[in-house]
């Protein structure tokens, strides 16, 4: 068999299975686990597969998100860890911007004994989260409410991101890949993203480990822009060497 045929099997054989490791993929091809290595290398290279320890599943594309109050209860205690060890990353007197979501909504719960920061965002309920921080100035950048999710956008939104200079922006998103960079579905929400990585040193993005390998349609940065990547200690060690590969610093929670 040739390994253009194969590899096209390969793909058949793991989107019936959902997962298939290496072994399973050699035995049921009759060829030796290096070849089936090789392949597995060329597929994720073109992005049609994911690899992980010992074996592999199918690159999953997002193409939408479910509510607020759903995605808040979706690995909370997860995205609580990943909070608290972003917040680490906020020293006393940063002017840092918190990206709409609910994992950014964790890292506001734990900066609010931070002192002398200046905190941008463009969701309301992370601002009135942090409404009684004493030592924390909280600007809304203004715009469009989508009401679904507590987030401002629109134009006016990327105007006032295009105006300011940060030390850290932590940005959230449905999909990242180390390949792809941060990927979004909804087109019109990635220009408020971008103005938030151009208007700071250090661009910390904060995702759940479900998020990791991910793809969508849109993309709003590549891997390139990214300094920092706060996750869940579930995330696949393979996942996590790509990363570091890149040369991003990848904290664990």
């Amino acid at each position: 068999m040739l390994p253009l045929e194969r590899q096209r099997k390969i793909l058949q054989f793991v989107k019936q299975h959902d997962v298939a490791t290496v072994s399973e993929l050699a035995k049921h091809f009759h060829v030796h686990e290096a070849t089936i290595r090789r392949d597995l290398s060329t597929l994720e290279k073109e992005g049609r597969l994911k690899r992980t320890h010992g074996g592999v599943m199918i690159e999953e594309e997002v193409h939408s998100e479910p509510p607020f109050q759903e995605r808040e209860s979706v690995q909370f205690e997860e995205k609580k860890r990943i909070g608290k060890r972003a917040a680490e990353l906020v020293e006393d007197g940063d002017n840092i911007i918190l990206d709409s979501g609910t994992t950014t909504l964790r890292v506001a719960e734990s900066i609010a004994h931070k002192k002398n920061l200046t905190v941008i965002t463009n969701d309301i309920n992370i601002a009135a989260n942090l409404r009684f921080a004493k030592s924390i100035k909280v600007i809304v950048t203004g715009g469009i409410l989508f009401p679904e999710s507590y987030m401002l956008n629109g134009m006016i939104t990327d105007e006032v991101l295009e105006s300011l200079h940060v030390h850290k922006a932590f940005i959230g998103t449905p999909a990242l890949h180390h390949q792809h960079g941060l990927t979004h579905f909804d087109e019109y929400l990635v220009p408020a993203k971008r103005g938030m990585i151009r208007a700071a040193k250090q661009v910390i993005v904060v995702a759940d480990h479900t998020k990791i390998g991910r793809v969508s349609l849109h993309t709003v940065v590549n891997t390139k822009h990214v300094h920092d990547l706060v996750t869940g200690e579930e995330v696949d060690e393979h996942d996590i060497q790509k990363w570091r590969d890149e040369g991003v610093r990848v904290h664990l929670a």
